[in-house]
Formats: C-alpha cells, sequence, structure tokens
C-alpha cells in the first residue's frame, strides 16, 4: 500500500480496532491461474502471534483455499469509512484557489501465510464464534443449536478454515493531515454536515487536534 508517513498508523490497538469495526474483508492472494480475491468476515485473535491471527473460512468449492493451503502469500484488506472530499470546503480555495479534489479514507492491510484445516471441532468452534458475534444485539439472535446437528455437520463438510497469523500490517488513516488546519477544519465541518453516515462516520474520525 502507498503510504506517505503523513497517513501512516502505527498504534496496533487503533488497528485491531479498525479490523474489528470492518465488518467484511478482502482476502487477496495468488492461485495456480492467478490473483484471486474472496470477501468473507474474520475473526481477529489480537493475543496470538506478533501482530494478531485472523481465523475464516471458505467454501470447498472456492479454489482460493488451496491456495492457501500452497502456501500463497495472503492478503487481508478491511476498509473503514472513506468520503470523497470537495476543493470547495478548504479554505485554501478562497485564498489561491490552488485545489483539487480528493478522496479521504481508513483502510487496513494484513499480510501472512495462512494454515487451512477441516477438522469438524475445530470448525464448529469458528462457526459458532462468527455467528455469535453477528448476532449479537438482536432481539432474538440465532444459535447454531437453532438448527439440526446433522444439518450443521453438512454444512461444516462444505467449508475449509483458515488461520492467519499477521506477519506484517500496515494502516493508512488518510484524513488531510498534510494540509493547513483551516483545510482540515473545513473538511470535518463538510463531511459533518453531509446526509451521508458514511461521511459523518470519516468526519467523527478527524480529530480536531489533527
Amino acid at each position: 500500500m502507498y503510504l506517505p508517513a503523513a497517513f501512516r498508523q502505527e498504534d496496533l490497538a487503533e488497528l485491531h480496532l479498525q479490523i474489528h469495526q470492518s465488518r467484511l474483508a478482502t482476502l487477496v492472494c495468488q492461485g495456480a491461474g492467478g490473483l484471486v480475491a474472496s470477501h468473507l468476515p474474520l475473526l481477529l485473535e489480537p493475543g496470538e502471534g506478533e501482530y494478531g491471527t485472523l481465523y475464516g473460512h471458505l467454501a470447498r468449492a472456492n479454489p482460493h483455499w488451496r491456495a492457501l493451503a500452497d502456501g500463497a502469500e495472503a492478503l487481508a484488506v478491511f476498509n473503514g469509512p472513506d468520503a470523497y472530499v470537495t476543493p470547495s470546503w478548504y479554505a485554501a480555495k478562497a485564498e489561491h484557489g490552488k485545489v483539487v479534489p480528493t478522496w479521504n479514507y481508513i483502510a487496513v492491510h494484513a499480510h501472512g501465510q495462512a494454515e487451512v484445516f477441516d477438522d469438524a471441532e475445530r470448525l464448529l468452534h469458528l462457526v459458532g464464534r462468527l455467528s455469535d458475534r453477528h448476532e449479537a444485539g438482536r432481539p432474538q439472535p440465532w444459535a447454531l443449536g437453532d438448527a439440526p446437528r446433522e444439518y450443521i455437520d453438512a454444512m461444516l463438510r462444505a467449508i475449509v478454515g483458515f488461520a492467519l497469523p499477521i506477519r506484517r500490517i500496515e494502516g493508512k488513516w488518510k484524513l488531510g493531515q498534510n494540509r493547513s488546519q483551516a483545510d482540515q477544519d473545513g473538511v470535518r465541518e463538510g463531511l459533518g454536515a453531509s446526509t451521508d453516515e458514511r461521511d459523518r462516520e470519516l468526519a467523527r474520525r478527524m480529530a480536531p487536534s489533527l
């Protein structure tokens, strides 16, 4: 990832928080026929390894898992809030007009090599944790025990799990830190007044002290 110093995020706790908040990741690696990418929810175990370990599963029919099993380097991409930035929000526009549009965003890239597994009990534990996480807060959360065990067992045979110890992690918080305080304030105010919740979320991530 192109990572200018002004946008580099190195706080591991912040990087882990963004991974947790990004509900759907993009997993990319080199397969036998070229690059392959899958979109899937991942769980982070922050205490496993130097930078944490990611857990997820793929459909057995998806050839992506074979690339992981062969030892391919994997990249997991976690996107945070993003927003278009109009030059009209910059104080510099009124001063000299030398401004152009840009796009601000938050993203985390996690690199590593995966261990693939298809042990039924390990898979059951993984999918149970994934379900519990995403069902949390619902009035009547669904649980694995709500479905017949023989059905769940059949579903487990149709997936392959993986553990991805993070060997390298990069974070990019592109929030206008390279611009004047007046320009940053203008962008934050403009995004904060937007009707789009994604814009307002990015505004909240732009601390006034930047």
